[in-house]
This record gives structure tokens, sequence and C-alpha cells, in this order.
């Protein structure tokens, strides 16, 4: 990826400043200073694996920011790393802004998911601090009109319009059932695929709802079931949408299994085992082998952390976009870097990146994939708008 190497930039991470004379500065003694760049994102519980994964992504970026050497108001600046654990709960979220904020820090690289983001935000709002979330896709999070708030991943009213309209258009279901796990998230993205298969022509026959952190969807199936319907799309994560494809198969419902970007990652295909197969979901974004810098990203990630779950990819651009909105001020201090944030035009792995006035990324595709003997394989990629 040695056309990527070059910039320094934002990924899922918060920015921690110390130094170039800035709140946090802290110069050494060779009159070199430390920014240090906080990620936010769940790295204990049953999303640990996905938080990892984007604590991994702005690791791998600031990293190679540090190799190639970035220097900021005529001094060196070494990049550090400040990881938080949120829980993909939106109190505990609300409180590790507060930290990062306490510490001075220059940006924000998350938080992964959107319950989490969004009160999040308003902390970093308040206090100054850009934030780039790489997974966060709830329209709320930049609907709020934060100066401060950007993303580089596809709304949900972005996916969740393709995925309604894919139900009803390209599986065929007349028929559709909608779970979500009523976080920020789940619940959105169920909302616009409700009006997209309705829009579609689609009827929605059972709308029902649980948390992100059950296990035990009979309940809920059996009711479903009794509606016979021809899809069931579910709103939330992976440890979720594996075993609610496992009931389903153990009620024996019939219906196609349709998830967005959070059942759409190898964890799940290992948590559901064989009833996996046939499960489709979306994800925003094009596939990782079509990724401008996909192949090299997939080569160098997983020589050092294994397997990609997911926003890895999109960690690593958020960070290299917060840094070379630096790079081009100057300066690590928030007041001053922050309006460049919204100038961005530059490649990325994920693809262009470049914002439009809200803070969400410009253009933009997503992509259904579906479980084929046991791996996830490409159905269709679709720019945003084209289903509408």
């Amino acid at each position: 990826m040695a056309s990527y190497t070059w910039s320094v930039t934002a990924l899922a991470v918060a920015v921690l400043v110390s130094g170039c004379g800035d709140k946090a500065a802290d110069p050494a003694a060779d009159g070199s200073v430390t920014v240090r760049i906080g990620q936010v994102s769940p790295l204990t519980g049953p999303q640990a694996h996905l938080g990892k994964d984007n604590e991994n992504g702005a690791r791998l970026a600031l990293e190679e920011i540090n190799a190639a050497g970035l220097t900021l108001g005529g001094k060196k600046v070494t990049l550090e790393l400040v990881s938080e654990d949120d829980g993909a709960d939106p109190k505990t979220a609300t409180t590790v802004a507060q930290k990062l904020v306490d510490e001075g820090v220059a940006g924000v690289i998350g938080h992964l998911n959107s319950g989490a983001t969004i009160p999040a935000a308003k902390i970093y709002s308040d206090n100054g601090i850009p934030q780039i979330s790489p997974s966060a896709t709830a329209v709320a999070y930049t609907a709020a009109g934060y100066k401060t708030a950007y993303r580089v991943m596809t709304n949900d009213a972005q996916q969740g319009s393709v995925v309604g309209n894919f139900a009803v258009t390209q599986l065929g279901a007349k028929k559709v059932a909608i779970v979500d796990d009523r976080t920020a998230y789940g619940q959105g993205l169920a909302d616009e695929v409700e009006k997209a298969v309705k829009a579609a022509g689609g009827e929605v026959v059972a709308r029902e709802y649980t948390s992100d952190r059950a296990t035990d969807f009979m309940a809920i199936l059996t009711s479903i079931k009794s509606k016979s319907p021809d899809l069931v799309f579910f709103g939330g994560m992976d440890p979720q949408a594996a075993p609610m494809v496992k009931q389903m198969k153990q009620l024996g419902v019939k219906a196609q299994f349709l998830g967005g970007d959070g059942a759409q990652t190898p964890k799940f295909v290992e948590l559901a085992g064989a009833d996996a197969e046939g499960a489709i979901a979306s994800n925003p974004g094009l596939p990782l082998a079509s990724m401008p810098g996909g192949a090299d990203f997939k080569t160098k990630f997983e020589a050092k952390y294994g397997q990609i779950q997911n926003y890895a990819p999109y960690a690593y651009d958020a960070m290299r976009v917060l840094v070379e909105a630096m790079r081009r001020a100057d300066s690590s201090d928030p007041a001053k870097y922050m309006a460049e944030i919204g100038k961005t035009d530059m490649p990325g792995v994920t693809g262009q990146l470049r914002f439009d006035a809200k803070g969400d990324i410009a253009g933009g595709a997503v992509t259904l994939y579906q479980v084929k003997d046991g791996k996830w394989t490409t159905l269709e990629t679709v720019q945003s708008g084209a289903a509408k």
C-alpha cells in the first residue's frame, strides 16, 4: 500500500495531544512531542472481537505514521494510541469520553457502536474535540449537527434503503418480519429497512424487538413463525444474530435470514456453525478485495493481528484522516486543525475519503453477502441512492 503510507490520518481513535504548545503538550528533552490518540470501542464483553478489530486498525495506521515520521509546528511528533473500553454501553461511553477530554485529547476515533457514539458525541462537541467514527451508522449521530462529528462509513439511511429494496425486489420477499435489538444502531437500521420494504411493495407482517444482551429468541420466533414470513430481517450484532439463526432452524422457520453489518462477520459464521449457511447480510462499503487498498491492507493487518472481523479498514482510514488534517494545519491543536477535517479529499483503503456538510462520508456503497460453504461471499454491490 505504498500510495497510502505517506499520509497521517484519523482512525477509530480518540486523539490525545501532548506537545506543540497545546493544552496536552508533553515535550521531551530533545524537543519532540507526543500526541496521544485515543481509540474507543468495546474491548470486553460479547462484542470485544469487533472492538479489538477497530483498535488494531487504528493502531496499524498510527504505527505506520510514526515509522514514516511526522512533524508539526517544526517539532518531531510521536503518536501514542490511548485505547479505552466502553463495553458498547451508552453510559460507560460518556464516562470514557469525559475521561479523554479531561486528559486533554486532541481528537477521537470512535466509538464503535452508534448507541455509544451518540451520547459521547455531545461531550466531545462541548469541548471542541474532533471525533471520527469508523463504524457508527445511525443517522442520529451526524443529524445532531455537531461540528466535531464525522464518520467514514455509509449511514443507516443509505444501508437500510438498499437492504429493504433488495429484500423485496431481488429476494422476492412479499412478507417480511423485522426484529431489532433496541440499540440506536439496530433499531435505526430496522426502521430504515421497514420503510424501504414498504416502498418496494412488500408487507411487514411482524415487528419485534429484543436486547443486545439476549440469546434466547424462541418466543419471538414462535410468534413470527405464525405469520409465515418470506424473510426475517434482524437489526443487531453477531452475538445475537448467530443464536437467532440457529433457533430459526430449530423451530422450522423457513424464512430467509437477512442482517445488517453487525451480522456480517466471520464471528457470526463461527457462532452459528452449519446454521449460518445461506444467511444474507449487508455491509456499508465495498468488499475488502474491491477496496482500492484492500488487498495490501489485508496482508499487513492479518500478518500482525489475524483475521479482519469487519471495521478495521475504516478505523485505519479514520486515523489517517485525523492526522492528515493535523498535518495540513501544521498543528495537533483541535481549534486549529478541526476545520481541515471537513476539507478532506484523499484516497483511503476503503475508497476516496471526503465528507458532506453533515460529516457523513460522501457517496458510498452497500454490499450484500451470503454464507456459502461456510464463508461470506459477495452477492451484489449497490451505490448508495441507487435503490431509492
